[in-house]
C-alpha cells in the first residue's frame, strides 16, 4: 500500500475529482458501466469534451474502457478510491461535533 499523503496517486484521484462533471461521471459509473455517448448526452457535454473528462479519469486509474463493436463502454474502477478513502479516515478521528473537534483541538496543544 502506498503511504498516505505522499501518493502520486492520491493527487492524481484529487485532481481528477476537482470537477463536477468528472464526479458525476464517477457517480454514474459508480452505479453501472456506461457508454461514452450516452454519458455524454446526461452530462449535456460534446463528445470532445466527454473524451477529455474521461481521458482524466482514465489517466487517474478512475475507470476503463471496454469496446464492444463500435460502442466503448466505461466502468469504475472502484479500487482506485482506495488510497482516497484511506487519506479521509485518517480524519475521522477529528470529525464529530464542534465541541469534540475543539476538544480533540485542545488535545492536541497540549501534547505539543
Amino acid at each position: 500500500m502506498e503511504s498516505i499523503g505522499s501518493s502520486q496517486n492520491l493527487d492524481t484521484v484529487f485532481e481528477a475529482l476537482a470537477n463536477q462533471h468528472r464526479r458525476n461521471i464517477v457517480y454514474v459509473l459508480g452505479l453501472q458501466p456506461c457508454s461514452i455517448s450516452h454519458l455524454a448526452s446526461m452530462q449535456h457535454l460534446s463528445l470532445p469534451a466527454i473524451h477529455k473528462h474521461i481521458k482524466i479519469l482514465e489517466n487517474a486509474g478512475m475507470i476503463t474502457k471496454k469496446k464492444t463493436g463500435r460502442i466503448t463502454f466505461l466502468t469504475l474502477n472502484k479500487n482506485s478510491l482506495q488510497s482516497l478513502q484511506d487519506w479521509l479516515l485518517q480524519y475521522h478521528a477529528y470529525w464529530g461535533t464542534n465541541k469534540d473537534s475543539l476538544d480533540n483541538y485542545i488535545q492536541y496543544l497540549k501534547k505539543r
